[in-house]
């Protein structure tokens, strides 16, 4: 459903609290059984299956069906999300560029229900009836390509005026950054093991769409998809969103002073040095704050309404810099995924084979700011010592 107002903190603390009314704890409890039992018909009428308020249920009857409320449908991870968006869609033909390849992955195994018959396209390429428009923004670094804030308004009226789709990954951008419906998107997806989740510690994937029909024919391919969470992360899930409002602005203000800052480094030529980092160190930074308007006029500020996205990609000057700069941090660790209260920093390649050997990407946590430009300024100057020695 599209935010009638930005995200509100209130509603994320107690949104819950329906739920947990039932009892004394400021915490909702987590129950760990997928089965529960049926209400005696001499103190409660019976009501079958099919009459259950799936998205408002009295009772729970399995943990298949009773899980979240509203128009946003949680799954197993992001891939089970973004397979689920596949199954509902149905799609003739996919339009897609760029972006995180593990989506490619989920079409190839998606197209296997369908051999030749799918067929893939670029983003900009002509659309016809029944395609699906698959739009990352902003764009996961990988190989050459550069981060980008993709104009959502733009594909949105491209695609539907064929009578086509389009779903958002918003993965790098969850509100309050960027709210995707408020620019045509038919459908918004979310590895919430990123900032939704926001402590490393869940996997969960997140579909939402507009309409009420939409989310029922999602929950009942859900169903027998096999696809939801498991009762532990949805209760991490939970306690995760209570903080999103506090963790992602400051991640994102964070962010964007360290890739500046950054950018500033790798304008300084070779033979010099910028803050103490020897210039040529660092080839180049690819954050949506150093984007500025594209050849149509779009301004990607206007997008992120909320603030510049939090994980951003840095180039440095070899293959080598990049292989040993994520082991050289003190508080970076030197690992994959995003979106967690602590930085991390990953060397691309080693969980994607078609990255630049030499790409960085740093995922910025709520350290504070100065610590962590300490800890980048004393690795990048490491790292050329190292060079030197080997």
């Amino acid at each position: 459903m599209a935010p009638r107002k930005a995200l509100n903190g209130t509603v994320l603390v107690h949104g819950d609290a329906v739920a947990n009314n039932i009892g004394p704890e400021v915490a909702p409890s987590i129950s760990v059984s997928t089965t529960f039992r049926a209400p005696n018909p001499a103190i409660e009428p019976p009501s079958p299956l099919s009459e259950l308020d799936i998205r408002n249920p009295k009772r729970h009857i399995y943990s298949r069906y009773t899980q979240q409320k509203g128009y946003a449908l949680t799954y197993a991870s992001g891939l089970a999300a973004s397979y689920a968006a596949l199954v509902f869609y149905q799609p003739k033909r996919i339009a897609i560029t760029e972006g995180y390849h593990g989506c490619y992955a989920t079409i190839e195994v998606y197209k296997k229900t369908k051999g030749a018959d799918l067929q893939i396209i670029g983003i900009d390429d002509e659309y016809q009836p029944g395609d699906l428009c698959w739009l990352e923004t902003p764009l996961n670094p990988t190989g050459e390509a550069s981060w980008k804030v993709r104009d959502i308004q733009y594909y949105a009226d491209k695609v539907h005026k064929v009578g086509g789709k389009l779903l958002i990954d918003s993965t790098f951008a969850p509100p309050p950054l960027q709210y995707p419906f408020k620019f045509g998107a038919d459908c918004v997806m979310h590895s919430g093991t990123k900032y939704f989740g926001g402590h490393s510690d869940l996997l969960c994937g997140i579909l939402v769409v507009k309409a009420l029909e939409e989310w029922k024919a999602l929950h009942h391919d859900r169903t027998f998809l096999g696809s939801m969470m498991g009762s532990l992360e949805a209760w991490l899930l939970l306690r995760s969103l209570r903080t999103l409002h506090l963790r992602v602005p400051r991640q994102s203000a964070t962010a964007t002073t360290l890739a500046q800052w950054l950018n500033l480094i790798a304008s300084t030529p070779k033979g010099q040095t910028y803050e103490g980092v020897p210039g040529g160190v660092v080839a180049r930074v690819w954050h949506s704050s150093l984007q500025g308007k594209d050849s149509r006029g779009f301004d990607p500020s206007t997008q992120l309404e909320g603030g510049w996205n939090p994980t951003f990609a840095i180039l440095l000057d070899n293959a080598e810099y990049a292989t040993h700069f994520p082991h050289l941090l003190k508080y970076f660790v030197p690992a994959t995924s995003l979106g967690g209260i602590e930085s991390l920093a990953e060397h691309r390649l080693q969980s994607d084979s078609g990255a630049d050997p030499r790409i960085i990407r740093l995922s910025i946590g709520v350290e504070e700011v100065e610590d962590l430009k300490e800890d980048l300024r004393q690795a990048l100057q490491k790292v050329t010592e190292l060079k030197a020695k080997l």
